[in-house]
């Protein structure tokens, strides 16, 4: 689908920069992940259709790309591998396939990771020398000291493959938004919360935007239009909801960070976000027609 083809040139820059922090560690998860998520889902089509005609959308190879740029890149391949299966399998065809999965398909798969496989993300490394080193939000967790704000901004610090340089990040998005291949609504209401709870408890707010993979989760994965609502003010209230769950794990949470589970709560909460809000459009266009 075009929109499949934006969302992997959108994730072109953010794959670049991956291969030139992370080296051949990156390109293995990355080649590992999106075959791995295209061979899933070659072989429950064939297995349920005899056809691989679907396969040819895109959506897996988006699906494994995202899942491979959401991870460590000291995680095992064959970890990285079973979670682009589960992703596709559990995430997305056991709904029914594109289009009808509840819940990003990607996050699913990193969700996987972490209960299946815990530990696996670690060490985390520094880019470019590929040294064990502590993630900016494991520092803060651990001695409330914040990482140089041009350091998250480029792409300095430890952290997932994909989720290091806001810079690359914020290119890619801006092509998405361009082409409306992604909503902006969600994004605002997700960094607009981040922003307020962080001012509200005394902290910075760009370092919790730009650190971890807020940046990531609110441009590429909430905006995903297959598991986010349907309507406008939907879309920023459940935008809002995200920010809110990442910010209460960050704050009171057992992990530094939440964007993840932050994001598959909220798909959860998509149906009843869809039938709030189009029930008041409904009602605002019932009491304009009365007093017509």
């Amino acid at each position: 689908m075009k929109m499949m083809k934006g969302m992997l040139l959108a994730l072109t820059p953010v794959a670049l920069g991956a291969l030139y922090f992370y080296r051949l560690s990156a390109l293995l998860l990355i080649v590992v992940s999106v075959g791995s998520a295209l061979a899933a889902e070659a072989a429950w089509l064939y297995v349920k259709t005899k056809s691989l005609k679907k396969l040819s959308d895109g959506s897996a190879a988006v699906t494994g790309l995202l899942l491979a740029l959401t991870v460590s890149p000291s995680l095992p391949l064959y970890v990285m591998a079973a979670a682009a299966v589960f992703g596709i399998i559990v995430g997305k065809q056991l709904f029914g396939g594109y289009g009808k999965n509840l819940f990003n398909p990607a996050l699913a798969g990193r969700l996987f990771i972490v209960y299946a496989f815990p530990g696996t993300m670690s060490p985390w490394l520094s880019p470019v020398d590929l040294v064990s080193t502590a993630t900016p939000l494991q520092v803060f967790r651990s001695s409330q000291m914040t990482t140089p704000v041009m350091n998250l901004f480029i792409g300095n610090v430890a952290g997932s493959i994909g989720e290091t340089s806001a810079l690359l990040l914020l290119l890619g998005a801006g092509w998405l938004f361009y082409k409306r291949y992604a909503n902006w609504r969600v994004s605002v209401g997700v960094l607009g919360a981040v922003s307020v709870i962080a001012l509200l408890h005394g902290q910075s707010p760009l370092f919790h935007i730009l650190s971890g993979s807020v940046l990531l989760g609110a441009l590429y994965m909430a905006t995903d239009p297959m598991t986010s609502p349907r309507t406008q003010n939907g879309r920023y209230i459940f935008g809002v909801l995200v920010g809110v769950l990442v910010m209460a794990m960050r704050l009171y949470g057992w992990l530094p960070e939440g964007t993840t589970f932050a994001i598959l709560g909220a798909n959860a909460v998509v149906p009843m976000i869809n039938k709030l809000t189009a029930r008041k459009k409904r009602s605002a266009a019932t009491r304009v027609e009365a007093k017509a």
